[in-house]
């Protein structure tokens, strides 16, 4: 088994090969001086079963297309299975085609999906993706990793209401009360909040109605992506103002674009959970706390390796 880590998922990377003690396999990564990635890798990859660690994070294209070229150069060398494993699936929240008017969108989740196959990925794993229809834009093996049990110690649960901060949440919301449930022995799964959001016209405020009730309760929003942090802090604010004892959000991608940092401060969340599949560097406040998927990437990794 040999692994190789790509520059998005150095400090993850590093803590999995720690975990498995073994020693990642070489890669130098660079740029040509007119921004073109070069990738090379040690070539005693021959027959070997290679995993592949890298998150398409921001910078995104430049973390895709490094990606892609691990994974040729990786199959150009004769590995017998080539495993590629993406924290995050950068593209993930575009995976429909947008029609308006005159006009369409590509569809970037699956063009994404055709890329990786075609540099010649045997198999894939994510995390939490954004939605699981993604699967079906891969024809080979994809694993849909799941990192509830990186949150739950974070978790108070007495008074606990979980919260889906839209309704195309509510099943991410009830799968992660049942992993409370089974760890707690509580009954949450038949009782998640629902924010709904919705706007009069274009271009006024959003209004959020919080459908059950949630006075006195210690409320966890659950998603999988936080970019901006906007509508976050408005649900959170639009929990407490419902008399909400206190509001904290467990979100396994922290992309955490802009002002978001900031804006979620000075917010009415008490404390955002995140993961390490996008680097941090968080200085900036005590608001946001970082949780590590180490142990799910090496239980996936041990498992296809007993298995192969």
């Amino acid at each position: 088994m040999k692994i190789i880590i790509g520059n998005a998922s150095k400090e993850l990377g590093e803590s999995v090969v720690n975990r498995l003690d073994v020693q990642p396999s070489s890669a130098w990564i660079s740029k040509f001086t007119d921004g073109e990635v070069n990738v090379e890798v040690a070539n005693d990859l021959y027959n070997q079963e290679v995993y592949i660690v890298q998150s398409l994070s921001p910078p995104v294209n430049d973390n895709l297309m490094e990606l892609l070229l691990i994974i040729d150069a990786v199959n150009r060398l004769g590995a017998k299975r080539i495993v590629v494993i993406i924290p995050y699936y950068g593209y993930s929240r575009q995976d429909r085609i947008i029609k308006n008017n005159d006009m369409q969108s590509a569809l970037n989740a699956k063009l994404v999906a055709n890329l990786i196959q075609t540099a010649g990925a045997s198999s894939v794993a994510v995390i939490d993706l954004h939605s699981s229809q993604i699967e079906g834009f891969f024809d080979v093996p994809i694993t849909n990793l799941n990192c509830f049990e990186a949150f739950v110690d974070c978790i108070h649960t007495e008074n606990l209401a979980i919260v889906a901060p839209d309704v195309g949440a509510i099943g991410r919301a009830r799968a992660f009360a049942k992993t409370l449930e089974e760890k707690y022995k509580i009954g949450l799964s038949d009782k998640i909040i629902v924010v709904d959001k919705y706007r009069e016209k274009a271009g006024t405020s959003q209004v959020m109605n919080i459908i059950g009730e949630v006075a006195n309760k210690n409320c966890v929003i659950v998603d999988d992506i936080v970019d901006s942090g906007g509508t976050l802090c408005n649900a959170a604010l639009a929990l407490k103002n419902c008399g909400a004892k206190s509001v904290i959000s467990c979100i396994t991608h922290g992309v955490l674009s802009g002002s978001a940092v900031e804006k979620i401060s000075s917010s009415s969340l008490d404390k955002l959970v995140i993961t390490d599949t996008i680097l941090h560097k968080l200085e900036k406040t005590g608001k946001i706390k970082v949780v590590s998927v180490v142990d799910i990437l090496t239980h996936f990794i041990q498992g296809g390796k007993d298995a192969s």
